[in-house]
Protein backbone atom coordinates (compact mmCIF):
# COMPACT_ATOMS: atom_id res chain seq x y z
CA UNK A 1 0.00 0.00 0.00
CA UNK A 2 1.21 3.52 -0.84
CA UNK A 3 0.14 7.15 -0.53
CA UNK A 4 1.22 8.72 -3.83
CA UNK A 5 3.81 10.91 -2.07
CA UNK A 6 7.08 10.35 -3.91
CA UNK A 7 10.00 9.68 -1.57
CA UNK A 8 12.76 9.79 -4.18
CA UNK A 9 13.57 9.95 -7.88
CA UNK A 10 15.61 7.03 -9.17
CA UNK A 11 16.99 6.09 -12.55
CA UNK A 12 16.62 2.87 -14.53
CA UNK A 13 20.27 2.29 -15.42
CA UNK A 14 20.11 -1.18 -16.93
CA UNK A 15 17.52 -3.48 -18.52
CA UNK A 16 18.22 -7.19 -18.95
CA UNK A 17 15.91 -9.71 -20.65
CA UNK A 18 14.84 -12.67 -18.51
CA UNK A 19 14.52 -14.90 -21.55
CA UNK A 20 14.82 -15.11 -25.31
CA UNK A 21 11.24 -14.38 -26.33
CA UNK A 22 8.72 -11.57 -25.94
CA UNK A 23 6.88 -13.75 -23.41
CA UNK A 24 9.74 -13.23 -20.97
CA UNK A 25 10.01 -10.24 -18.68
CA UNK A 26 12.89 -7.92 -17.83
CA UNK A 27 15.22 -7.29 -14.91
CA UNK A 28 15.60 -3.58 -14.15
CA UNK A 29 18.46 -2.05 -12.22
CA UNK A 30 17.45 1.16 -10.45
CA UNK A 31 19.95 3.64 -9.05
CA UNK A 32 18.65 5.63 -6.06
CA UNK A 33 19.66 8.80 -4.20
CA UNK A 34 22.41 8.22 -1.59
CA UNK A 35 21.03 6.70 1.62
CA UNK A 36 17.64 5.93 0.08
CA UNK A 37 17.96 2.20 0.70
CA UNK A 38 19.11 2.44 4.32
CA UNK A 39 15.75 1.30 5.71
CA UNK A 40 14.92 -1.21 2.98
CA UNK A 41 15.69 -4.88 2.44
CA UNK A 42 15.43 -7.79 0.06
CA UNK A 43 11.82 -8.62 -0.81
CA UNK A 44 10.44 -5.21 0.13
CA UNK A 45 7.71 -3.64 -2.00
CA UNK A 46 8.46 -0.42 -3.82
CA UNK A 47 6.45 1.55 -6.37
CA UNK A 48 8.15 2.52 -9.64
CA UNK A 49 6.15 5.15 -11.52
CA UNK A 50 3.13 3.94 -9.56
CA UNK A 51 3.56 0.21 -10.22
CA UNK A 52 4.18 -1.96 -7.15
CA UNK A 53 7.29 -4.13 -7.55
CA UNK A 54 9.42 -6.42 -5.35
CA UNK A 55 13.10 -5.80 -4.62
CA UNK A 56 14.93 -8.90 -5.95
CA UNK A 57 18.54 -7.86 -5.31
CA UNK A 58 19.76 -5.18 -2.98
CA UNK A 59 23.05 -3.25 -2.99
CA UNK A 60 22.84 -0.37 -0.47
CA UNK A 61 26.51 0.57 -0.80
CA UNK A 62 26.02 1.18 -4.53
CA UNK A 63 22.58 2.74 -3.87
CA UNK A 64 20.91 0.42 -6.33
CA UNK A 65 18.48 -2.49 -6.45
CA UNK A 66 16.83 -4.67 -9.06
CA UNK A 67 13.26 -5.74 -9.75
CA UNK A 68 11.91 -8.41 -12.10
CA UNK A 69 8.94 -7.28 -14.17
CA UNK A 70 6.82 -9.68 -16.19
CA UNK A 71 5.91 -9.21 -19.84
CA UNK A 72 2.27 -8.84 -18.71
CA UNK A 73 3.16 -5.93 -16.43
CA UNK A 74 5.31 -4.34 -19.13
CA UNK A 75 2.36 -4.50 -21.55
CA UNK A 76 0.07 -2.76 -19.05
CA UNK A 77 2.41 0.02 -17.89
CA UNK A 78 4.47 2.87 -19.29
CA UNK A 79 7.99 4.10 -18.59
CA UNK A 80 9.37 0.81 -17.26
CA UNK A 81 10.84 -0.45 -20.52
CA UNK A 82 13.41 2.29 -21.10
CA UNK A 83 16.36 3.88 -19.32
CA UNK A 84 15.62 7.10 -17.46
CA UNK A 85 14.13 8.73 -14.39
CA UNK A 86 11.40 7.03 -12.35
CA UNK A 87 9.36 8.05 -9.32
CA UNK A 88 10.01 5.91 -6.24
CA UNK A 89 7.82 5.35 -3.20
CA UNK A 90 8.50 2.91 -0.38
CA UNK A 91 5.59 0.87 0.97
CA UNK A 92 3.43 2.55 3.61
CA UNK A 93 4.08 1.68 7.24
CA UNK A 94 1.13 1.28 9.61
CA UNK A 95 2.19 4.36 11.60
CA UNK A 96 2.96 6.62 8.62
CA UNK A 97 1.08 9.78 7.70
CA UNK A 98 -1.35 9.36 4.81
CA UNK A 99 -0.18 12.50 3.02
CA UNK A 100 -1.74 11.80 -0.37
CA UNK A 101 -4.52 9.23 -0.76
CA UNK A 102 -4.77 5.44 -0.54
CA UNK A 103 -2.80 4.00 -3.47
CA UNK A 104 -2.53 0.28 -4.20
CA UNK A 105 0.30 0.34 -6.74
CA UNK A 106 -1.89 -1.36 -9.37
CA UNK A 107 -1.97 0.44 -12.72
CA UNK A 108 -5.53 0.76 -14.03
CA UNK A 109 -4.62 2.18 -17.42
CA UNK A 110 -2.08 4.09 -19.47
CA UNK A 111 -2.83 7.72 -20.32
CA UNK A 112 -1.15 10.18 -22.66
CA UNK A 113 0.04 13.69 -21.88
CA UNK A 114 -1.83 16.14 -24.13
CA UNK A 115 -0.53 19.39 -22.61
CA UNK A 116 2.19 20.37 -20.15
CA UNK A 117 3.08 24.04 -19.79
CA UNK A 118 4.08 26.45 -17.05
CA UNK A 119 1.36 28.90 -16.03
CA UNK A 120 2.52 31.58 -13.58
CA UNK A 121 4.44 29.79 -10.81
CA UNK A 122 2.80 26.40 -11.47
CA UNK A 123 2.36 23.98 -14.35
CA UNK A 124 -0.80 22.70 -16.00
CA UNK A 125 -0.75 19.02 -16.87
CA UNK A 126 -3.46 17.48 -19.05
CA UNK A 127 -3.70 13.73 -19.49
CA UNK A 128 -6.02 11.80 -21.79
CA UNK A 129 -7.22 8.80 -19.79
CA UNK A 130 -8.73 5.69 -21.41
CA UNK A 131 -12.49 5.90 -21.88
CA UNK A 132 -13.05 2.93 -19.52
CA UNK A 133 -11.65 4.99 -16.61
CA UNK A 134 -13.85 8.06 -17.23
CA UNK A 135 -16.57 7.08 -14.74
CA UNK A 136 -14.01 6.90 -11.91
CA UNK A 137 -12.66 10.43 -12.48
CA UNK A 138 -14.31 13.34 -10.68
CA UNK A 139 -13.79 17.06 -10.24
CA UNK A 140 -11.56 17.55 -7.16
CA UNK A 141 -11.15 13.78 -6.96
CA UNK A 142 -7.81 11.99 -6.67
CA UNK A 143 -5.79 10.33 -9.41
CA UNK A 144 -2.31 8.84 -9.41
CA UNK A 145 -0.09 9.78 -12.36
CA UNK A 146 3.20 7.86 -12.51
CA UNK A 147 2.82 7.20 -8.81
CA UNK A 148 2.10 10.80 -7.78
CA UNK A 149 -1.10 11.59 -5.88
CA UNK A 150 -2.78 14.51 -7.66
CA UNK A 151 -6.08 16.40 -7.59
CA UNK A 152 -8.22 16.74 -10.71
CA UNK A 153 -9.13 20.37 -11.48
CA UNK A 154 -11.15 19.85 -14.66
CA UNK A 155 -12.62 16.97 -16.65
CA UNK A 156 -13.45 16.94 -20.36
CA UNK A 157 -15.19 13.90 -21.82
CA UNK A 158 -14.06 13.29 -25.40
CA UNK A 159 -14.88 10.61 -27.95
CA UNK A 160 -11.41 9.08 -27.53
CA UNK A 161 -11.30 9.21 -23.72
CA UNK A 162 -11.44 11.52 -20.72
CA UNK A 163 -9.02 14.44 -20.46
CA UNK A 164 -8.15 15.50 -16.92
CA UNK A 165 -6.45 18.79 -16.09
CA UNK A 166 -4.14 18.92 -13.08
CA UNK A 167 -2.19 21.75 -11.46
CA UNK A 168 1.38 20.96 -10.42
CA UNK A 169 3.07 23.22 -7.87
CA UNK A 170 6.83 23.87 -8.27
CA UNK A 171 7.66 21.45 -5.41
CA UNK A 172 6.02 18.57 -7.28
CA UNK A 173 7.81 19.36 -10.54
CA UNK A 174 11.17 19.70 -8.79
CA UNK A 175 10.90 16.62 -6.57
CA UNK A 176 9.36 14.04 -8.89
CA UNK A 177 10.05 12.78 -12.40
CA UNK A 178 6.90 14.54 -13.69
CA UNK A 179 9.10 17.45 -14.73
CA UNK A 180 10.43 15.24 -17.55
CA UNK A 181 7.00 14.84 -19.16
CA UNK A 182 6.31 16.18 -22.63
CA UNK A 183 3.28 16.15 -24.90
CA UNK A 184 2.74 12.59 -26.09
CA UNK A 185 4.42 10.89 -23.13
CA UNK A 186 2.59 7.81 -21.87
CA UNK A 187 1.91 7.71 -18.11
CA UNK A 188 0.64 5.15 -15.61
CA UNK A 189 -2.76 5.94 -14.09
CA UNK A 190 -4.41 4.57 -10.97
CA UNK A 191 -7.94 5.56 -10.03
CA UNK A 192 -9.07 6.29 -6.48
CA UNK A 193 -9.29 3.00 -4.57
CA UNK A 194 -12.62 3.99 -2.99
CA UNK A 195 -14.17 4.32 -6.46
CA UNK A 196 -13.45 0.64 -7.11
CA UNK A 197 -15.37 -0.44 -4.02
CA UNK A 198 -18.27 1.88 -4.81
CA UNK A 199 -18.53 0.29 -8.26
CA UNK A 200 -18.46 -3.19 -6.74
CA UNK A 201 -21.15 -2.35 -4.19
CA UNK A 202 -23.36 -0.93 -6.93
CA UNK A 203 -23.11 -4.24 -8.76
CA UNK A 204 -21.04 -3.17 -11.77
CA UNK A 205 -18.32 -5.41 -13.14
CA UNK A 206 -14.90 -4.43 -11.73
CA UNK A 207 -12.20 -3.48 -14.21
CA UNK A 208 -9.01 -5.44 -14.66
CA UNK A 209 -5.62 -4.25 -13.46
CA UNK A 210 -2.20 -5.73 -12.93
Amino acid sequence: MFTGIISGVGRISQIEPLGDTSAHGKRLTIVCPPGYLDDMGLGDSIALNGACMTVTTFEPVQSQFTIDISSESLSKTAGLNALGAVNLEKALRANDRLGGHIVSGHVDGVGQVTYFEQISESWELRVLAPKMLAKYLAYKGSITVNGVSLTINRITDLSEGCEVSINLIPHTVQNTALGHLTTGTLVNLEIDLIARYVERMLGDTPGQNI
